[in-house]
């Protein structure tokens, strides 16, 4: 692919890049890569949802031209919607294509210790194909998507900047900036590690906040955390209506709504019939076997009266606390921890066996209860039944026969447990999968613990009324505990007015949340990204599906043909699909590369102005995405940052309301303002007058 051309403003010395950490690999197993020169993130985020710009600015210091493959440590919840890289000062851009990710890695063995540590359980893998001269750059900029974790208020946002594992040497630049945006009140925005702040602004329902490093070495990550108000629950959506001609299907309308419920300390709880399945087999032993104890200790210390409960814990062969689930009360908790400190770790991994024995004791059950079975495993089932699709409809069938809804969550401990496996039993039953580091045993489960104690609506399903929405995810829906949210999506062909009721049940009768929402009937630019979180959420449905069939079977392939499809077509990074070169650009450039007109400047008007301004330009091609405007005063400080969501050909314009980041009045004076498209720059220049 040719250079994208680049208009360049005369004050281009003003503007940033987004850089950030991942690693060009000349070598994996002897650790050689070129040098990191300098980094930034650019995270945008709105209700949860996180758009993030992450670049590299690497230099060949190597003796030689060389080519090199890039990986980047992608968080297990992150979708990677795009990558370029630019060599020589030429752009060049990814296309999705339908190959599975080539992760085959440069060098005579493996990769090293460190950087197998480095990128983690889901690194993302792109071959560089250019020669990289000695001594030149070469820049790399992915761009992904990621639903943050949410827990009682609290939004958790972290970003891999650690690059000890890889570089000692110093970074010339590390900056950081975050941009958020809540329907929700922002109670605070603060950031946990210890980076300077450069700058910081909370208004509210806005916040923005700055790091800025020079000349010092990247050694520790971006942590950052923001809370929400708590009195201010319900359901927030987001709605926008694309035109079919610039889709590549039909049913332009796409939601996204959170939705969490009433938290206060009045609401009643659901008993709990609940059941914990330890594995002590004897690659339990040593650490995991006790944090496996001081788990299983925290857990029955925190039931509630009304709470039955029993503990099965297998290795070759099964034992149990109690035939049948017991009232919790001081009595049988006691025996219970003593029964727990008793646990030792030996012998097979015998998972179905342990399903034997727990999953018929919930048929003295019923649905008034919230019937749950938390199961932690760090190995594959090496005796009893063994193969995947037969455990799971064994356990599958179980469940069926006791004539009850029991959610099973399953923990994962460890690089050897059987993931699709711990996935499958999960989805099949209201559950969740999640996967732990040996030493996260403890911590990990005694939280998730916490949340799940009081649910407050279960069975949960959702009707519309008029029934105008459509591929509804994640399906099926999720049951609600107390500070959780549930997060939606969906399709609509008809925009309007529509009702939604979330149903469901507790305190054994029906329970209905009803919410009015108002669907767009045009394309709202700054919701851009619910194409992406729609289709991130049915893939995310569909490898369930693709997961519990034989992969070489008709049904598993038809799937996996839809999730390629979907992944291609909606740029959405599937495990069927990665980042490739584009085919073919020299000969039909026109239709990747943007031209000087593709972007217009109108100007800001009035110009000059007393206390407002808009800021007005112009697109003349389709270019999706986030476009920031960034406004300096006359000596090149950043004053302000502002951001538009571009959908589409037309006129946008941005309103300035002469404000700062600390939200005083700009003074009087010369200002200049950068409009950012990611390839393109343009620039002008404005004067308030007071």
């Amino acid at each position: 692919m040719r250079a994208k051309i680049i208009s360049i403003f005369i004050l281009m010395i003003f503007v940033s890049s987004g850089f950030s950490n991942g690693v060009a690999i000349v070598d994996a197993t002897n650790n050689v890569y070129f040098r990191l020169l300098s980094n930034q993130v650019e995270v945008t985020v709105e209700n949860q949802v996180a758009v993030i710009k992450a670049t590299n600015v690497f230099q060949n210091n190597l003796t030689a031209d060389t080519t090199i493959k890039y990986a980047f440590p992608m968080p297990e919840n992150g979708s990677a919607i795009g990558l370029r890289w630019q060599v020589e000062g030429q752009w060049y851009e990814a296309i999705i294509s339908p190959q599975p990710p080539d992760t085959s890695l440069p060098g005579p063995g493996g990769p090293s210790v460190n950087l197998t540590n480095f990128l983690g359980e889901t690194p993302l893998y792109f071959d560089v194909e250019q020669q990289i001269k000695q001594d030149s750059l070469l820049i790399v900029e992915l761009t992904y998507v990621q639903l943050l974790k949410y827990d009682l208020g609290d939004v958790d946002f972290l970003f891999p900047n650690n690059y000890q594992l890889i570089q000692n040497e110093v970074l010339e630049l590390q900056q950081l900036d975050f941009d958020l945006v809540s329907s929700r009140t922002i109670e605070s925005l603060e950031l946990l590690s210890s980076h300077p702040i450069t700058a910081f602004n909370n208004t509210g329902n806005t916040a923005y906040l700055q790091c800025q490093l020079f000349e010092a070495p990247a050694n520790q990550d971006y942590r950052l955390r923001y809370r929400l108000d708590l009195n201010e629950l319900g359901l927030f959506d987001f709605s926008t209506f694309i035109p079919d001609t610039l889709l590549p299907d039909t049913s332009g309308g796409f939601l996204l709504f959170v939705a969490e419920p009433d938290p206060s300390t009045t609401t009643s709880v659901i008993d709990k019939v609940f059941t914990l399945i330890i594995d002590r087999s004897g690659s339990m032993s040593g650490n995991k076997i006790v944090q496996a104890r001081d788990a299983s200790r925290f857990i029955v210390d925190s039931l509630n009266a009304g709470d039955k409960f029993n503990i099965v814990d297998f290795a070759s062969t099964v034992s149990a606390f109690r035939n049948s689930h017991v009232p919790y009360a001081p009595q049988t908790r006691d025996s219970a921890l003593t029964y727990i400190s008793n646990l030792n770790a030996s012998g097979l991994t015998n998972i179905s066996g342990a399903f034997d024995v727990a999953v018929p004791q919930f048929s003295a059950a019923n649905d008034s209860t919230a019937n749950i079975i938390i199961f932690f495993t760090d190995g594959m089932a090496t005796t009893g039944i063994t193969s995947t699709s037969t455990l799971v409809e064994h356990i599958d069938q179980l469940v069926t026969t006791t004539e009850t809804n029991v959610m099973i969550f399953c923990f994962g401990i460890g690089t050897d447990a059987d993931e699709q496996l711990l996935t499958l039993i999960s989805a099949h039953n209201n559950g969740l999968a999640e996967f732990l580091k040996n030493d996260e045993l403890y911590s990990r489960i005694t939280k998730f613990y916490l949340k799940i104690r009081n649910p407050v609506l279960l069975n949960t399903s959702i009707t519309f009324n008029p029934p105008i929405l459509h591929e509804i995810y994640p399906d099926p829906l999720p049951n609600l505990y107390i500070g959780q949210q549930m997060i939606v999506s969906a399709r609509y062909l008809q925009p309007g007015q529509v009702e939604i009721n979330l149903n469901g049940t507790a305190f054994t009768h029906p329970v209905v949340y009803q919410y009015e929402v108002n669907l767009s009937d045009t394309a709202a630019n700054r919701y851009q990204f619910l194409t992406k979180i729609w289709a991130k959420q049915k893939i995310e449905n569909m490898l369930v599906q693709y997961y519990s069939y034989d992969p070489n079977s008709a049904q598993a392939l038809a799937i996996k043909e839809q999730i390629v499809w979907l992944s291609v077509n909606y740029g959405v990074i599937s495990p069927f699909t990665s980042f490739n070169p584009p085919i073919g650009i020299e000969e039909d450039e026109e239709l990747l590369t943007y031209t000087p007109n593709s972007f217009e400047l109108i100007g800001n008007f009035p110009n000059p102005f007393n206390s407002t301004t808009k800021i007005q330009f112009k697109v003349n091609q389709f270019a999706p995405g986030i476009v920031k405007i960034k406004i300096f005063d006359s000596l090149g400080q950043l004053m302000q940052i502002l951001t538009i969501q571009v959908n589409g050909e037309g006129i946008y314009e941005v309103l300035w309301d002469g404000k700062l980041f600390n939200g005083q009045e700009a003074a009087s004076g010369l200002y200049i303002y950068i409009i950012d498209f990611g390839n393109t720059v343009l620039g002008g220049k404005m004067m308030l007058i007071k």
